[in-house]
């Protein structure tokens, strides 16, 4: 098969669309012709090298995947060939894409136990658009959040695939949203989703605009997987007793903060980690019955995968960067 190869950590120069020894499902595995990949800043940080999480080296990255089962293993009961289906990334063996080979490839293995059904009518780029970012964002929303109808929610680095997701399932559980973008291009994808109001943090602080939105109240509930100089500005957005969920850190890990705010407002600060099978499968059930849809930004094919990482580390994206290839 051909693959998207790390050769070695580094920059997007290290990224080789090349040959690569085909997968061999074992008795409980199921071997899937890959169609579409979406990207995640998870595939960037595998590409330059995470701190303290050794990666060996060539690799494959790619976690979001859609595809169609093209062999099983001899104990596979759920699944045929032929079949249409997505990834949940979070398997046994590991990450799909940062523990065990993903799916910028011809082909993947992946355990039977961790596949969705892509509904009927379902195009394989959309499905691949899903999985990660709307099983993290129900999951900080409403496993972690416990989100309310009528809620004032505040999505920093909304233009990203977890933010629009988490823009769409807030409205969709009756909440309200000020979104937090860079740059005025941005603006209206993030209202067409349902975005009540949309801030363009380069040209004001989202901050106080945030703070004269809710009525000098402050926000509800902060959805923020940015971090960096994102985080203090966050908390003083925040009404007394709000919440904050992180689930990443794409702007920097290690913030300043200002733990006044936390104390003074009794602030909750909440930390979200993945999904769930029950998450992605529910995701598919939203976005199935037109509730919702990811937002594609740009689609690409695989051996455009340095320009897909490019753009996604320039963050000049609203929503996912799509690898296809279903027409290779």
């Amino acid at each position: 098969m051909k693959a998207v190869v790390i050769e070695k950590q580094g920059g997007v120069e290290n990224l080789a669309w090349r040959d690569w020894p085909d997968p061999e499902p074992r008795p409980t595995d199921v071997l899937i012709a890959v169609k579409a990949v979406g990207l995640n800043h998870l595939d960037i940080f595998v590409r330059r090298g995470m701190p303290g999480f050794p990666v060996p080296m060539p690799f494959i990255s790619g976690g979001d995947i859609a595809g169609v089962v093209k062999a099983v293993g001899a104990a596979v009961t759920r699944w045929k060939v032929g079949d249409r289906v997505a990834v949940n990334p979070m398997t046994p063996d590991g990450m799909v894409g940062e523990q065990a080979l993903g799916g910028m490839a011809e082909l993947v293995r992946i355990p039977e136990t961790h596949l969705i059904r892509v509904p009927d009518g379902m195009d394989f780029v959309t499905a691949a658009a899903i999985p990660i970012n709307f099983g993290t964002a129900l999951r900080m929303l409403h496993t972690i959040g416990h989100l309310q109808a009528g809620e004032l929610v505040l999505v920093v680095g909304a233009s990203g695939g977890v933010g629009t997701a988490g823009i769409q399932l807030a409205v969709d559980a009756g909440a309200r949203v000020i979104a937090v973008t860079r740059g005025e291009e941005k603006l209206a994808p993030l209202r067409s989703i349902g975005a009540e109001h949309v801030i363009d943090s380069a040209a004001e602080d989202f901050s106080a605009a945030a703070w004269r939105l809710s009525g000098k109240k402050g926000v509800d509930l902060v959805m923020n997987y940015t971090g960096g100089d994102t985080w203090v500005p966050s908390l003083r957005a925040m009404r007394k007793r709000g919440r904050l969920i992180t689930c990443g850190a794409t702007a920097g890990y290690d913030p300043p903060t200002d733990i006044r705010y936390i104390w003074t407002r009794e602030l909750q600060v909440l930390g979200s980690n993945g999904y769930t099978q029950q998450d992605i499968e529910e995701a598919f059930r939203l976005c199935g019955a037109g509730r919702m849809r990811p937002l594609v930004s740009h689609v690409l094919r695989p051996w455009q995968a340095g320009e897909a990482h490019t753009l996604l580390e320039q963050r000049r994206v609203v929503g996912k960067v799509v690898l296809d290839f279903a027409t290779n």
